[in-house]
């Protein structure tokens, strides 16, 4: 039996990593291996012990975008072609969402190639790594497709600005992890051998904290990219905090720090 297209695994308490698991093919998604991550988001999502998701892939690749040997059908075709490949379209966009509706954060530990769909797959993490052998690009339109696609378009320019973010797209020239760094798309590359360790002791740092705190702050950080105005922001904030204040976190940071700061008998 053929090993699944993707596995979760539980490094370390608190923290789950999703391993994409096509390494004979960088890691290219097919229907099925789609599918397969879909469901282990879900188990991520219920679980409420798993506080930071890590997101990699197998072998030498992150994700090498969409398996071309499926480009000549999707499932389904005999019954409607139009309507087979949008149920494929947005069975692999779907994956963007999941990702942010998750409560945890996630990290992207970038090994090899992120191409297309493994663009987009690391845009939809809240933090981004790379190992030094990472490289980016649309590669869509170098397909004859359009590089707006499994959310790049949206995702890319709050990454690196609209001018970075259209001369990728409308070139599809591969980004090195030196030149990601520099302009942001990642927040920092390290050696591919300490790759996943980084991303890990990142993962515990966050974890470290309460749960509740972390998830309403990328709930948070995720809505007021979008928000129309200053105000609104502020307006979400506030809210935010009278929320969060009625865990009992605040309380009992405060009375620790205070205990801390007496002066001993």
């Amino acid at each position: 039996m053929p090993e699944p297209g993707a596995l979760l695994e539980r490094p370390a308490q608190g923290i789950a990593l999703l391993r994409l698991n096509r390494p004979e093919r960088l890691n290219a998604l097919d229907d099925e291996t789609v599918r397969e991550i879909g469901r282990l988001i879900d188990e991520v999502a219920d679980d409420d012990d798993c506080r930071v998701l890590v997101l990699s892939g197998s072998g030498r690749g992150f994700c090498a975008g969409f398996d071309l040997r499926h480009a000549a059908d999707a499932p389904g075709s005999e019954r409607g072609e139009t309507q087979a490949w949008m149920k494929r379209q947005e069975l692999f966009a779907g994956l963007v969402t999941r990702l942010r509706a998750l409560r945890q954060p996630v990290i992207a530990a970038v090994n090899g190639p992120a191409n297309g769909a493994g663009l987009g797959l690391a845009l939809a993490c809240e933090i981004r790594i790379a190992g030094e052998s990472a490289s980016f690009n649309a590669a869509f339109v170098k397909v004859g497709m359009s590089s707006c696609d499994i959310g790049v378009s949206w995702l890319l320019p709050r990454a690196v600005g609209s001018s970075r973010s259209f001369e990728m797209m409308l070139t599809g020239r591969m980004v090195g992890a030196a030149e990601a760094e520099r302009i942001g798309l990642v927040s920092q590359r390290v050696d591919d051998a300490q790759l996943l360790p980084r991303a890990l002791e990142l993962a515990q740092d966050i974890a470290a904290h309460s749960a509740f705190a972390v998830w309403m702050t990328k709930r948070g950080g995720w809505a007021n990219l979008e928000s129309a105005s200053l105000a609104a922001a502020l307006e979400l904030e506030n809210r935010t905090q009278i929320l969060a204040r009625t865990t009992g976190e605040l309380q009992r940071a405060a009375e620790a720090l205070l205990q801390r700061s007496r002066p001993q008998a």
